[in-house]
């Protein structure tokens, strides 16, 4: 096997674009790989359609910490680069209404075939279900010991993923990896994540789904604005896509100490505001509906038993509020193997944002997940570790 100039730790979607940015630089590069193939999360993402990104790629979309970062990445590696790069490979795309950018195959292994396509075309080698477990510098390169055998360099790219679904390959290893090198670590915590909840509205309606709005409070205070889509009561509590699109602060303000009083308000009706349902309501009155019919046609028929209580003319104004700011307090949320991303990770300001090179260690540099940076649902992730990953590949070639 050739000696590489270039290893990089971890083959999903940051670390093969590293590798494809670096070895179009003319360097030698291997990657390796801790599962059986390449790319493991990339081909489950979008229910394994890949949401490659989202048409409406910008730093408002990530965690208020990274913004700045991810704003100057995306000014030089950004939306119509990252399509420009994929089309180069082959690969037609198509959006969705609401921004989501898949392949035109709606298939991940689509994307997979032609990046595994480029790696061959440039040499990139490759060593799978190889698990580095520590890397140390030493007389001006790295040596890393794995569960195969020991691999120099003389740079090192860690794309080694957070913490979430660790059966596809990121099981948070990477952050000790890091912290072999002085590197802080942001407390991982689960993001983009169902969360629990004793409500007694959630057993009552579990598996009831409704479109509605949701937004997160953190001790009573307004944490995200309101998002809109689904909501599924569950068992266990709250999920669905407008839950998950809420869930990250809910999750650091519980999951990291001190632990905060956290709850989810609810919106069942949003195509109304409370003046308008309440009129509602009112002209139902005077037509003499009463009961569940107070709420025929605006809700599934499952929630007049949890509204029994207020589907009385002289309770129709309380109704209304609550239909339109339903509390529900958040206990906990659903652990990594449930979790859709990882927030938090090695800290952003230890890292050259230009380079991505890590300022504890020369020749060290870090992207994707693996860093304090996370996006929301529809694309923002795998758009981040694109373009993370390929501009730090070219600048470990240029070194």
């Amino acid at each position: 096997m050739k000696k590489p100039n270039v290893v990089i730790i971890g083959g999903g979607g940051a670390g093969i674009l590293a590798a494809i940015s670096a070895a179009r630089k003319g360097v030698d590069v291997l990657i390796a790989e801790r599962m059986a193939i390449l790319g493991k999360k990339v081909l489950a993402s979008g229910a394994g359609r890949c949401n490659l990104l989202n048409e409406t790629l910008n730093a408002s979309f990530y965690n208020p910490e990274a913004a700045e970062m991810v704003e100057q990445v995306f000014s030089r590696f950004g939306k119509e680069d990252i399509l420009s790069f994929f089309r180069d490979l082959g690969l037609w795309t198509s959006a969705e209404e609401d921004g989501r950018i898949f392949p035109i195959t709606d298939k991940a292994l689509t994307l997979m075939e032609l990046l595994q396509a480029e790696l061959s075309r440039l040499n990139v080698q490759t060593v799978l279900n190889c698990h580095v477990q520590s890397i140390r510098f030493s007389g001006g390169r790295f040596l890393l010991e794995t569960n195969h055998k020991s691999i120099s360099a003389d740079r090192v790219i860690l794309a080694a993923g957070g913490q979430s679904y660790p059966m596809l390959g990121s099981d948070g290893s990477g952050f000790k990896l890091a912290q072999d090198f002085g590197h802080r670590i942001i407390q991982p915590v689960p993001a983009t994540v169902p969360l629990v909840s004793q409500d007694v509205w959630c057993r009552v309606l579990e598996g009831q789904k409704i479109r509605g709005r949701a937004r997160a409070l953190i001790e009573s205070k307004e944490a995200t604005p309101w998002i809109e889509g689904d909501i599924l009561f569950t068992k266990y509590g709250l999920s669905g896509t407008a839950i998950l699109d809420v869930s990250d602060p809910i999750s650091v303000a519980i999951n990291r100490p001190p632990a905060k009083k956290v709850s989810v308000a609810l919106d069942f009706i949003p195509f109304l505001d409370e003046a308008s349902l309440l009129r509602e309501f009112e002209r139902r009155i005077a037509r003499g509906m009463t009961g569940s019919s107070l709420v025929a046609g605006l809700l599934p028929p499952k929630f007049a038993l949890v509204l029994k209580d207020f589907l009385l003319p002289d309770k129709i104004r309380q109704l209304a509020g609550i239909l339109k700011n339903r509390i529900f307090y958040i206990s906990e949320t659903k652990g990594w193997n449930e979790a859709e991303f990882t927030a938090g990770g090695v800290d952003i300001s230890e890292i050259n944002p230009a380079t991505f090179e890590s300022k504890k260690q020369k020749g060290l540099y870090l992207c994707g997940e693996v860093l304090d940076v996370n996006g929301r649902r529809g694309g923002y992730q795998l758009a981040w570790a694109w373009a993370s990953g390929y501009l730090t590949g070219i600048s470990a070639a240029k070194q």
